[in-house]
């Protein structure tokens, strides 16, 4: 008997407190085939994508959120949500297996969820960048294009307030990630600045894989800069 690469998942909203269910795909279906310079993961063919489940979505509420949400809510924020979101919801499920166009429409939630809980920018960054990365799946150039640059100016934001202090993502990390979003809008300026930034840091120790990664992407920004003076 073949096991579902899908499993369920009962979560608590963060904002009404309520259960649901939503799948979530086994780490053992997860075949990544190989992962592009901005970190967007290529699933092997036949494979479940599991970018689609990333996003909860309350279906009593609305609120749309990922594990990397905060709990806290500042005074007035769940006032707002309820204004802006749950008073507008029309009950809707997302709890059995998502469409590419399913999984966009999870991601735009949280995204504008997001915004209006007021969450750091390397939260609202990161859901930019993977709905880009979905448009691109799609070979929609121009809606990849929009949320390719909200992400880059997110995390210009999230590298100037240094918000993603405690998450995963470290500086040099942030820092890359400006520089490939830039080099791939054609602002070779910034990508140029980043990601020189990137390549010194492996004077103090800095990561050796974007260190290396940042050089190859300097490379490929001479190069197209080159082409644009010819």
């Amino acid at each position: 008997m073949e096991i579902s690469p899908f499993y369920e998942k009962t979560v608590n909203c963060i904002h009404c407190k309520k259960n649901f269910s939503t799948l979530k795909v086994r780490t053992k279906s997860i075949k990544i085939e190989h992962t592009a310079s901005d970190f967007q993961p290529v699933y092997t063919d036949n494979y479940v994508n599991a970018l689609y489940y990333n996003v909860f979505v309350c279906q009593h509420c609305g609120f749309s959120f990922t594990e990397d949400f905060s709990k806290y809510f500042a005074p007035g924020v769940k006032e707002q949500i309820n204004e802006k979101i749950c008073s507008h919801w029309v009950p809707h499920c997302f709890s059995n297996e998502r469409s590419i166009f399913e999984a966009i429409q999870t991601y735009k939630l949280a995204l504008f969820c997001a915004t209006v809980k007021k969450e750091k920018f390397v939260i609202t960054s990161g859901l930019a960048l993977r709905l880009a990365w979905l448009y691109r799946s799609l070979k929609n150039n121009s809606q990849e294009q929009r949320f390719l640059k909200l992400a880059r100016d997110q995390y210009m934001e999230s590298y100037s307030t240094e918000d993603y202090a405690g998450t995963t993502m470290s500086s040099v990390r942030i820092v890359y990630m400006i520089a490939e979003l830039s080099r791939r809008l054609g602002d070779y300026e910034n990508a140029t600045r980043f990601f020189s930034r990137v390549i010194e840091s492996q004077r103090v120790g800095g990561e050796a894989k974007l260190v290396n990664m940042a050089k190859e992407q300097w490379e490929l920004v001479r190069q197209e800069r080159g082409k644009i003076a010819q």
